[in-house]
């Protein structure tokens, strides 16, 4: 398939370019949270140097977008308020302890592993390409990720406690991950996104038995009633965004 779209295509690969890219930025801003109180001056490096990845694999979302749309990828970050961001709120909770975002990071980059893997063989090129190119730098960041959390789970009672107590939140927020949106089954049927359902199975057949390996309990009861859709957020995006957006929104027209 060619860079020529069906409209109706378009439209549904816009609304899914949009939450891919809403996901790394908020996530991104919340790793940048770190920078300066890390637990060890290396990881002060190279966690802040991921955030800075995520930021990077946003703009490529957005810049995919904005070939579709139009639409300026600068305006869409900082003039949109809570309610018209497309993230899952699992990013957008704040940054708890060390344990928490090591495991939040780990439970995304193990998604994106997956879907990454099927976006590559994809029939819309311009994406196919920019997902092998965001592929080598997530194999990283699921190392170092998946390297802390043994090192929490199988270390002290207190790491292994605080890294249990970290699943227990996130587990049930991670499965928003695989909500379908409403444009989805057409991106599907012409080649362009992967099954979320099947997306789902992939990243359950990673991610338990890893937890299991650091000694990790999965919360199974802690499962949603229902699917929640990413146009529901929760406060904590709001305040994120009056920070994130308050310099632009000083001055609308300003040229940096």
């Amino acid at each position: 398939m060619t860079a020529t779209l069906d409209p109706v295509v378009a439209t549904a690969l816009a609304e899914r370019l949009l939450a891919m890219a809403d996901d790394e930025l908020i996530l991104a801003h919340r790793n940048s949270e770190w920078t300066g109180h890390s637990p060890i001056l290396e990881e002060d490096i190279a966690f802040s140097n991921i955030a800075l990845d995520e930021m990077g694999h946003a703009a490529i979302w957005y810049g995919l977008r904005e070939q579709l749309t139009n639409e300026d990828p600068d305006r869409l970050v900082f003039f949109r308020d809570a309610g018209d961001y497309r993230n899952v709120q699992m990013v957008e909770l704040p940054k708890g302890d060390w344990a928490f975002s090591m495991l939040r990071q780990y439970l995304f980059d193990a998604a994106e592993r997956v879907s990454l893997a099927h976006l590559t063989a994809g029939s819309y090129r311009p994406l196919a390409e920019a997902a092998a190119k965001i592929q080598t730098e997530e194999i990283y960041h699921l190392r170092h990720t998946g390297l802390w959390l043994r090192r929490l789970g199988l270390g002290t009672e207190e790491s292994h406690g605080r890294l249990q107590a970290a699943l227990d939140v996130l587990w049930p927020y991670a499965r928003q991950l695989f909500v379908r949106l409403p444009g989805d089954e057409v991106l599907f049927d012409n080649g362009i996104f992967p099954d979320m359902a099947l997306l789902q199975r992939e990243w359950e057949d990673a991610v338990r038995p890893y937890l299991a390996e650091c000694e990790l309990t999965i919360p199974e009861e802690a499962l949603p009633r229902r699917d929640i859709p990413r146009t529901e957020h929760t406060e904590s995006l709001m305040a994120l965004l009056a920070e994130m957006q308050a310099v632009a929104r000083t001055d609308p027209m300003a040229k940096w």
